[in-house]
């Protein structure tokens, strides 16, 4: 009998799983089955009324415009699984070229070059002065303890178990309050309480990016949103090779083999619920299949409003994890899920997509910040909210008209009152975020003709402004020890693998494609026999001297 791949979720990481098995590992698409709640997942980028389809909550009066649930940015430089992954994907809008052809073109041509990174009422934008966001503002505490994490071997990093980042900076608070932490927490999507042993991974990983974090220059971006310029390339490849795409489906439960002392982890059938018509049905595992399970997503239990419709929160804990946590009930060494799922304060966030049917506020916009689209990522740093927006290089929707603009925006801390609307963030509807960030845009406006002089005309382009509400956005990021996440093939599992933000390897870093992509590839090497020795590799800046003294030199900036 054929071997065969049960994937659950279909994000960027299992569509990885399946290319890897079929590049490297020789088998056929049909010995692929892909099971997803809905098509995006977390790379996404759509119509309104496309996410809608697939939405459970309330319904929206107003589903014209685009959405866009979150923003990623790569890097050419640390994200090695993703470029090579995807040279073998072909472009789906230049025949002969690859996705990653696509990109690093599109970034050549468009390079990321942020001139307005932070702003604040008293010193509008931070470009000159001594709160530039170009300096960094460390004290010499700061210094000595942020580099103290970074230099923690690996092997130590239980030491950070539990330990926040505020508690890892108890004796020196001053940090968050420099530029630097403006510039990281923002970038990354960290908190104070986020996991310490996360960020010393980032300082190491990410240690070449460190002495340009106030320009962005390292950000590589693709030309349109991520669902269309690495998602539907991705799922036409697989489609094309003869994987079967099956949606709408909640996988709700593993059933295991009962084997003696419950040493070994062998799933012979997966429980499944239609979620249109409620359906339950199980499938039988065969001994010599395997199961690739995304054991948490930072999207699940996302809520969405409308223009004028704000968010009804979704409390349901994430369906990804409530799967994973069935797994832990069979086995102890499978990790701690409520760790990153039932701690809401800790890792939520919103965010949200303005579509106009004109380019006069994008214009508005421009002028303010003083960069064009594509560049910018511009924090108000004394907002309440921590409100930050992304004005990507137009269009960034294949389907956007020539005269609409898209930009894209979060808040840090939903639960706060806004500035200018006085309700927590999470209660707005679009129109109250959007008055919200038009006055922080007009604080920072130093011309005699301010935006808030021109309220009318913006608000006659105003299409659609869709708040969402991510209660899981920054999970990933959630204190944790040694164990809480589970391998990416635990010990003594036969034939399930855990592929997402939320399984554990040594050295990389979550919150990027590179963590999932390389989590599919040392599964599949992993079941198939594949020296490890062909895992691509990566590179280990922390090590190169010339870098490590780069980024000093910048921490005295």
């Amino acid at each position: 009998m054929t071997q065969h791949a049960y994937m659950i979720g279909s994000g960027i990481g299992n569509l990885a799983a399946a290319v890897y098995l079929i590049r490297d590992g020789g088998w056929s698409g049909d010995q692929i089955t892909m099971y997803g709640l809905n098509t995006h997942g977390a790379n996404d980028g759509d119509t309104v009324e496309a996410y809608t389809k697939e939405y459970s909550g309330p319904k929206l009066a107003n589903t014209k415009g685009f959405l866009a649930e979150g923003g990623r940015m790569l890097n050419d430089a640390t994200y090695e699984n993703l470029w090579d992954l995807f040279r073998s994907i072909p472009s789906l809008d230049n025949p002969g070229q690859s996705v990653t052809d696509d990109i690093l073109d599109f970034d050549q041509a468009h390079p990321t070059h942020d001139v307005a990174r932070l702003m604040d009422k008293t010193n509008g934008l931070r470009i000159s002065g001594k709160n530039s966001y170009s300096k960094m503002q460390f004290s010499m505490k700061d210094r000595a303890l942020l580099t103290k994490l970074m230099m923690m071997p690996e092997k130590d990093e239980e030491k950070l178990n539990d330990l926040s980042i505020a508690e890892w900076f108890k004796n020196s608070p001053h940090i968050f309050t420099t530029n630097f932490w403006y510039m990281w927490e923002t970038t990354f999507a960290f908190k104070k309480e986020s996991s310490a042993m996360e960020l010393r991974r980032y300082m190491n990983r990410m240690i070449l990016e460190f002495s340009r974090i106030n320009t962005l220059e390292g950000v590589t971006r693709t030309p349109y949103n991520q669902y269309e310029s690495l998602i539907l390339p991705l799922r036409q490849y697989l489609t094309d090779k003869g994987v079967e795409f099956v949606s709408n489906v909640k996988v709700t439960a593993f059933d295991f083999a009962d084997t003696a002392l419950r040493d070994d982890i062998i799933v012979n059938g997966l429980e499944i619920e239609d979620v249109v018509s409620g359906k339950k049905t199980k499938i039988k595992i065969a001994d010599d299949d395997y199961v690739f399970d995304t054991n948490g997503a930072i999207t699940d239990s996302a809520s969405i409003g409308d223009l004028d419709t704000a968010i009804v929160e979704n409390k349901e804990y994430a369906p990804s994890a409530a799967l994973w946590k069935q797994a832990t009930e069979h086995f102890y060494s499978l990790g701690n899920p409520d760790k990153f799922f039932n701690d809401r304060p800790q890792s939520e966030w919103m965010s949200f997509t303005v579509t106009t049917n004109n380019h006069y506020l994008l214009n508005q916009i421009v002028r303010i910040t003083q960069q064009q689209p594509g560049n910018a990522l511009n924090t108000w740093v004394d907002s309440n909210n921590l409100l930050s927006i992304v004005v990507h290089h137009q269009p960034h929707f294949k389907a956007q008209k020539e005269n609409e603009s898209i930009f894209w925006g979060y808040a840090m801390f939903p639960r706060e009152n806004g500035d200018y609307v006085d309700k927590p963030f999470i209660e707005m509807t679009g129109r109250e975020i959007l008055t919200e960030l038009i006055g922080h845009l007009n604080e920072v406006d130093d011309s005699a003709d301010k935006i808030g002089d021109h309220l009318d005309e913006i608000w006659q382009s105003i299409v659609n402004v869709i708040p969402v509400y991510m209660p899981y956005a920054s999970a990933l990021f959630n204190r944790r020890a040694v164990g809480d996440r589970p391998a990416v093939v635990p010990e003594h599992s036969k034939n399930l693998a855990f592929i997402s933000q939320f399984s554990e390897m040594p050295f990389d870093m979550v919150f990027t494609e590179q963590y999932s992509i390389r989590a599919a590839q040392l599964s599949v090497y992993k079941f198939l026999g594949i020296s490890q020795s062909k895992l691509t590799k990566l590179h280990h800046y922390e090590k190169d001297p010339k870098i490590l003294a780069r980024a000093m030199k910048t921490m005295f900036r």
